[in-house]
């Protein structure tokens, strides 16, 4: 749809024309095109502080950290930044693991340009150090906010006392959170996951009763994926889809080939206290591999995937997502609540950091 009024504009002569060039750039970003959002980028005849953060976020949303403080130097020779543009240049760091880059960029932000910070940016902070695995300098850098920490800033904190597997300042972060949002069903499990990482399951069953006692049901996990205009939506272990026993076999057909590879289901991701070859089966049925497979036998070869997820991609569909972008020599964009990654050849754009 955004190709097609991309050619409608240009068919009718419509550029140049800021407003529609910045739209355009975003539209692309958002769907993980970021060549073709380049293109329009680089067309350009003239750019704005607007133009610049859109191609800056797409960067910085794929993974491609460097390629955001190259941009960001360009930037700077013709635009004032302004406290918009520092958002997605400090979460492409964190995206990215520059951890020192993001840091300098803060610095730069509030010593140079007199930025005052806002909530948007401390939690691009939290989330900078979180994810780099310094979690107390995390929650010092929170008790230390001029602002009341909202829910963002909590949601990122709890994110990474996840990924390092920290419970001793989880719970803070959890109860912070339950007050701030207690209807939202994601940061319930993310505490009971973080509690079935460590095999706590009396704890995880406590959480699984009080979001039944207070009526919160966890958001399933689907996967969409368009085609021929229609959009094919799965959730795990779908059987609903016409093409099901077509999906099944040639899943299992890739699995077989992801195992001759050396791949081993990473059962950490099921978090369910039952035996490891039940994890397994649970884990090969996740939406995503359904929608990836289902493209591959729906589209000709060598053409690129792309697949929509409104989760966090687990680490065994990353995995997962790499060895088949290599097997099947597909390009593999799958674009979750956080970020886009971009696999192809056995890798991704993320380089397993996201």
């Amino acid at each position: 749809m955004g190709r097609r009024i991309h050619k409608y504009v240009e068919r009718k002569g419509i550029q140049p024309n800021l407003s529609v060039e910045n739209a355009l750039i975003d539209t692309y970003a958002k769907c993980g095109s970021l060549q073709e959002a380049r293109e329009v980028f680089d067309n350009m005849r003239f750019r704005d502080v607007v133009s610049w953060t859109s191609i800056i976020s797409a960067y910085g949303k794929s993974g491609k950290g460097a390629k955001v403080v190259a941009l960001f130097s360009e930037m700077r020779e013709s635009i004032i930044p302004d406290a918009i543009v520092f958002v997605p240049i400090l979460s492409a760091c964190s995206h990215a693991g520059l951890l020192e880059e993001g840091q300098q960029f803060y610095k730069l932000m509030t010593k140079e340009y007199k930025i005052v910070p806002r909530l948007e940016h401390f939690a691009c902070m939290v989330d900078l150090l979180g994810r780099a695995g310094q979690v107390h300098e995390a929650y010092d850098f929170i008790k230390q906010m001029p602002l009341e920490p909202n829910e963002t800033v909590w949601g990122a904190f709890l994110s990474a006392c996840c990924v390092h597997k920290d419970m001793d300042i989880a719970l803070e972060a959890a109860d912070r959170l339950f007050q701030l949002a207690p209807k939202v069903s994601g940061y319930y499990v993310l505490l009971s996951n973080i509690y079935a990482k460590a095999g706590r399951w009396k704890e995880v069953t406590s959480i699984r009763s009080i979001m039944k006692g207070r009526g919160i049901k966890k958001l399933p996990g689907i996967s969409n994926v368009e085609l021929n205009n229609q959009v094919h939506t799965f959730l795990a272990g779908d059987r609903s889809h016409p093409q099901s026993k077509e999906i099944y076999e040639e899943l299992d057909i890739l699995i077989g080939k992801m195992k001759e590879t050396g791949y081993v289901p990473e059962t950490e991701d099921a978090l369910h206290d039952i035996e490891d070859e039940d994890k397994e089966n649970q884990l090969v049925v996740h939406s995503e591999k359904l929608a990836i497979v289902f493209a591959i036998i729906n589209t000709k070869p060598g053409t690129q995937i792309r697949i929509t997820k409104n989760l966090r991609v687990c680490g065994d569909c990353h995995i997962a997502a790499k060895l088949i972008s290599k097997i099947a020599k597909r390009e593999i964009i799958v674009r979750d609540t956080n970020r886009f990654h971009h696999f192809e050849n056995g890798f991704c754009s993320c380089g397993d950091y996201w």
